[in-house]
């Protein structure tokens, strides 16, 4: 089987990328190794920047994001007892963010993607790469017991941190960085009523606390906490003691509570691969990059990778230009590192580090009040959230124009 741009996973990267290649007449196959059921499925939180809204409405998947999605003008920060709004829209030249869950984007992406008479090969197995670096690469893989082959222009690694196309990169070109947090985050979903208008960013003594919405009737919240403890030492009842703990204001507001649906912990970290792109293969995502969630960057980074590697392509093809394609990496990777960079910064503001002496904790809580106070604090807060945009020029010109 041959095809132009060969996709290795169906998640959002992948599955961006085949609909904006679709939209320029270039074809191509995408390999899944989990079933249709399992990836729209399985839910997933998501807070979209105004980068991602944009990609969606203009490959027309946007319909279902804009009618159902809630979309938020802004956020709370909440210290002391006391929530300060950061008005993202005010502070960002007027942007906003949608809070609308990753599977979500996986349904509109997977409709779209049939609707445009393509087919995703689901349930592969063994998949490798080969000869990345030729005109003619290949993708191998197993289905239903037997092997196949799928040749390609170019290849497309958008299969996570555990898939096979990033060691497919050379490991003397490949440069990895990874970042483990001393953060856990215990993640909840509850049956009971929104917490408030927009997300709340709690920072607490006792720890931090997120909560979030998924519905009027469906909430989403998470405590810090351990990373290496056990989920079974978290009763509900426990759970809602630590959150309303942790985001009761001076004025008795409480948070509302709740059945639990589901629980769970997991542990955060920041990871860069740099490159992203060997020969014919570029990767994207979680393939090539991964922050803690807390400053809502992980959908973005794969959306803004793939909208620069789609470009590329189409360049090529149009008229024989690599120039976007060979600065792949370099146009993606200032974009990954400011929102590593943000996403590490909205980590150690909010988290109580328990090494953290009096000092320590009083100069936090004096950035948590310059940055919900100050109009350059608010400003840096704001565009950062909303998402920075992609800077296309060239890394030598952009110091050419600052100098």
């Amino acid at each position: 089987m041959k095809t132009q741009v060969g996709i290795i996973g169906a998640g959002p990267a992948g599955l961006i990328l085949a609909q904006l290649l679709h939209l320029q007449g270039i074809d191509s196959v995408i390999l899944e190794r989990k079933s249709r059921n399992n990836i729209e499925g399985t839910v997933k939180a998501g807070i979209l920047e105004q980068t991602t809204i944009d990609i969606l409405r203009e490959m027309g998947v946007g319909d279902r994001m804009d009618r159902e999605g809630h979309f938020h003008n802004g956020n709370y920060f909440q210290f002391n007892g006391q929530r300060r709004h950061i008005d993202l829209k005010k502070y960002s030249g007027g942007k906003q963010v949608v809070v609308y869950p990753q599977h979500e984007v996986i349904i509109d992406l997977v409709n779209a993607h049939y609707e445009n008479g393509k087919d995703i090969i689901f349930d592969v197995e063994d998949v490798t790469l080969h000869d990345i670096d030729t005109n003619q690469p290949k993708i191998r893989y197993r289905k239903n017991g037997l092997d196949e082959e799928l040749v390609c222009d170019f290849i497309a690694g958008c299969d996570g941190y555990h898939g096979p196309s990033r060691l497919a990169i050379p490991d003397n070109i490949r440069k990895e960085h990874v970042h483990f947090y001393q953060y856990g985050w215990l993640g909840i979903l509850s049956d009971s009523a929104p917490a408030a208008d927009e997300l709340i960013y709690a920072s607490h003594d006792q720890g931090f606390a997120l909560l979030s919405t998924r519905t009027p009737i469906l909430q989403r919240h998470y405590l810090q906490v351990d990373p290496f403890d056990d989920i079974a030492n978290w009763s509900d009842d426990r759970i809602w003691s630590e959150l309303t703990a942790r985001t009761k204001t001076n004025d008795g507001w409480q948070v509302p509570d709740g059945p639990i649906n589901s629980k769970g912990i997991f542990q955060m970290r920041s990871f860069v691969c740099e490159t992203m792109q060997f020969g014919r293969l570029f990767i994207a995502g979680d393939a090539a990059h991964t922050v803690p969630p807390t400053g809502a960057k992980g959908l973005n980074l794969a959306a803004t990778d793939v909208k620069v590697m789609s470009r590329g392509i189409t360049e090529f093809y149009q008229n024989g230009s690599t120039d976007l394609l060979d600065r792949y990496s370099e146009i993606c990777l200032r974009r990954v590192w400011k929102a590593e960079r943000f996403s590490y910064f909205m980590t150690r503001l909010l988290h109580t580090n328990p090494k953290f002496d009096s000092f320590e904790r009083g100069v936090q809580l004096a950035e948590l009040d310059y940055y919900t106070s100050s109009e350059a604090g608010l400003s840096t807060i704001a565009e950062n959230y909303v998402g920075l945009p992609i800077q296309w020029e060239k890394a030598e010109d952009l110091k050419a124009v600052i100098k």
